[in-house]
């Protein structure tokens, strides 16, 4: 594979896109730009949101932990999340989602100014803004990483261009559309990376001279198949990673705008709910053929004699790019892809419809021409597209490894408040913190958290994806002491 033949091929996927995004991008307005008129058809939003959840990293990541012994997810662990997931998606789709369908929200956040005031939902919304800026700037850095070893630095093209290449193809694609142009965009993408997981696999296993019942008992037989583990001391603990699982799933789906955007743009709640049941059966499914292409990797490697990479982040294109067949390669750099801008316009899109609402305030500015609100709607986006690029070129900037894994965990710690205040909100619907202080709680929480995890570690005790847990249980508990001083203060 040549670099001018995967550049041939990123192009031909980018015409597909930018063909599909044009057709369903006829009507710009707002309304279609950030709930598609709320027409969009369940099941297209269903299996688009594939795409969408799984990002480059995970195409890449999973994969390769499953031979990384020192992983949280090494072997077939990460199905234990996978099934907490599972009940988080039901809770979802049987708590939040008719709350946002019955206020008729377009952000979710709106929920936080009606339930505690404006500083508690101008808190959410910036703690939105903040996790998912860090979080989608990470995913892109680590694939713009790849595309550039096996792409761009043969080519003799400086990381600059290579971001700002990534990023302008998804900008030229979402700018106008928006939210209805992406559940047709991600179906397509979610299409691609289900060929490239399941193509690819089934060509290893045909190099190897396996077929689908070979492949399977070879990796039942393996040291990777392991599913459950319960030294309870480990990351992975089975109790650990399945309530987390429940958590992740209700914080990063359910209170993530991103993804619940695409929910609000369904007809009505039934079928809005169906969508995310249906979703979360193929999701489980996704990931276990995730793990599956992991396992594969290893043993194709060992039954080749290839030496493995230092990182298991680099074992699946290094693989692709330097040891499979063309075509094998060509599935990978089309997953790749795919994974990759699914995750990464949705982001951009659900970032954009987030200022406009959340601090715009677009739904209140009632006199004001749409054309105008138009116009400002497109330098947001513009505004996020740039703001996404030069965080991703401050990450090659710093060049450590250590340091930008460490930002993109604290970005991941600010779910945690978002899960205090919508719980604290459902749960205790008597009581009202303390606006003004609400964002004092927020802070502070994952402060503690921070410094407790440090603690635990040392004295050799993991805590986890169950940190998420312990954040979100200090912001209720902030919460609640906000709300004991307010009714003590009417009292007063």
């Amino acid at each position: 594979m040549t670099p001018m033949f995967i550049l041939s091929v990123m192009l031909c996927y980018f015409a597909v896109l930018l063909a599909v995004a044009i057709y369903t991008s006829r009507d710009a307005s707002n309304a279609a730009f950030f709930i598609g008129h709320k027409k969009s058809p369940w099941y297209v939003v269903a299996f688009g949101m594939i795409g969408a959840s799984l990002s480059g990293v995970t195409f890449i990541s999973v994969p390769g932990a499953v031979g990384d012994p020192n992983n949280v997810n090494t072997a077939f662990s990460y199905l234990q999340l996978a099934m907490g997931y599972l009940v988080g998606y039901a809770v979802v789709a049987l708590v939040l989602m008719p709350t946002y369908y019955a206020m008729q929200l377009t952000s979710i956040y709106t929920y936080l100014e009606q339930r505690f005031g404006v500083f508690s939902y101008k808190t959410g919304a910036g703690y939105f803004l903040l996790s998912r800026t860090i979080g989608s700037a990470f995913r892109l850095y680590l694939v713009a990483l790849v595309l550039q070893r096996f792409l761009f630095d043969p080519l003799g093209v400086p990381f600059f261009y290579n971001a700002l290449s990534m990023l302008f193809m998804i900008w030229l694609y979402t700018i106008r559309g928006g939210i209805k142009s992406i559940i047709w965009t991600d179906t397509v993408q979610t299409t691609f990376m289900l060929l490239s997981v399941i193509s690819i696999t089934y060509g290893m296993g045909s190099e190897l001279g396996w077929g689908v019942g070979d492949m399977w008992r070879n990796i039942q037989d393996s040291q990777y198949s392991q599913v459950f583990f319960w030294d309870w001391q480990k990351n992975n603990y089975f109790w650990k990673q399945f309530l987390s699982g429940v958590f992740i799933a209700i914080t990063m789906t359910g209170l993530d705008q991103d993804l619940m955007q695409k929910n609000n743009s369904c007809k009505n709640i039934g079928e809005a709910q169906l969508n995310m049941f249906v979703f979360s059966g193929v999701y489980f499914v996704v990931i276990f053929l995730f793990l599956s292409l992991g396992a594969m990797l290893y043993l194709y490697a060992n039954a080749k004699g290839i030496v493995l990479p230092a990182r298991t982040d680099l074992l699946f294109p290094t693989l692709a790019f330097e040891y499979f067949p063309t075509y094998i390669g060509v599935f990978f750099l089309i997953g790749l892809t795919a994974a990759c801008y699914a995750s990464a316009d949705s982001a951009i899109t659900s970032l954009t419809t987030s200022f406009c609402i959340d601090f715009l305030n677009f739904e209140k500015r009632q006199n004001v021409p749409p054309q105008q609100l138009q116009r400002t709607r497109y330098w947001v986006h513009i505004g996020f597209s740039v703001v996404l690029l030069l965080v991703v070129l401050l990450f090659k900037e710093i060049n450590n490894e250590a340091v930008i894994n460490e930002i993109f965990r604290l970005a991941g710690y600010t779910y945690g408040p978002l899960l205090g205040l919508y719980s604290f909100g459902f749960l205790l619907k008597g009581f009202r913190p303390i606006d003004r202080f609400v964002p004092l709680v927020c802070v502070v929480s994952p402060v503690l958290c921070y410094f407790l995890n440090v603690y635990m570690s040392k004295h050799g005790f993991q805590i986890g994806f169950a940190l998420l847990i312990i954040n979100g249980a200090i912001t209720f508990l902030g919460l609640l002491l906000l709300s004991l001083l307010n009714e003590r203060k009417e009292v007063v």
